[in-house]
């Protein structure tokens, strides 16, 4: 049984993961401030500032499949990632890293599959990106980089977020302009088991088939939370009435199609 350790076992994507791989994986993860559901002697508090921690990890769990789905300021970040590669450089561990749509956010012209070139105006997706180009000269085809949009959980900030502006009668506020991709935790902990048993390499795309403007996303999840009247406040994008995009496509044939998920199938989810 291969040995997966999941970097940020404990928030929404990380927990998602581990109840998905747990029974055909040896599962290990890393926590910073909330422990995870793992057994005691399958976590470990992580400060990724602390690189000699993470050494003293790796030598105890000795892992086949490493997954990073951490958060925290970018520069720490990149540094940790920096160590992690050149720590596994010599080894035969697998890197799986999540990056983001936002590695697109300078240009909103389209929709992207994995064979564009990157281009980010933001801090953030440019620190992605310069991640993704780090990991893939260090480490070749055993570092994977899986695209993922922002994702949604029934225990998500998001979600839990929406609920209060329902139950205060608060305006909610959502992008009429901005035609975006969606997905679900347990759906992309599925397709990253999948991912993780075929072994994967190269980009990867993980959302849904469709693509839908944010506020007709967000109106239909919370007609479906509530019977109240719901107020919506609707933003255009950069001010303007120009519709952008802000969605992930594949070009890939590797991902089965029973592994496929639309907007439907994810509100459904949420609200079930």
């Amino acid at each position: 049984m291969k040995k997966v350790l999941i970097l940020g076992a404990s928030g929404l994507v990380g927990k998602a993961i581990v109840k998905e791989c747990v029974e055909d994986f040896d599962v290990y993860g890393t926590y910073f401030s909330t422990e995870t559901d793992l057994a005691d002697d399958k976590q470990f508090q992580l400060n990724i500032q602390d690189e000699g921690a993470m050494k003293e990890i790796f030598q105890v769990v000795q892992p086949d499949i490493i997954l990073s789905s951490l958060r925290g300021d970018f520069e720490e970040q990149f540094t940790f990632h920096q160590n992690l590669s050149e720590a596994i450089t010599n080894k035969t561990t697998r890197l799986y890293y999540f990056s983001t749509t936002n590695v697109f956010d300078g240009d909103l012209s389209r929709h992207h599959c994995e064979s564009d070139a990157p281009i980010a105006e933001s801090d953030y997706g440019r620190f992605k990106i310069n991640c993704e180009n780090m990991l893939t000269q260090s480490l070749g085809n055993r570092a994977t980089i899986i695209r993922i949009p922002g994702i949604w959980g029934k225990s998500s900030s998001r979600m839990d977020n929406l609920k209060k502006n329902l139950e205060a009668a608060e305006p909610i506020q959502a992008y009429c302009n901005l035609e975006c991709s969606f997905l679900s935790d347990v759906q992309l902990a599925r397709q990253v088991r999948f991912i993780f048993e075929n072994e994967l390499t190269g980009i990867v795309h993980l959302a849904a088939v469709d693509k839908v403007k944010e506020n007709t996303f967000v109106e239909r999840v919370a007609s479906r939370l509530t019977t109240q009247d719901i107020s919506m406040q609707y933003k255009a994008y950069e001010d303007k009435e120009a519709t952008y995009y802000f969605g992930l496509v594949s070009n890939r044939e590797d991902l089965p199609d029973n592994l496929n998920i639309t907007t439907e199938d994810i509100i459904s989810y949420l609200v079930g």
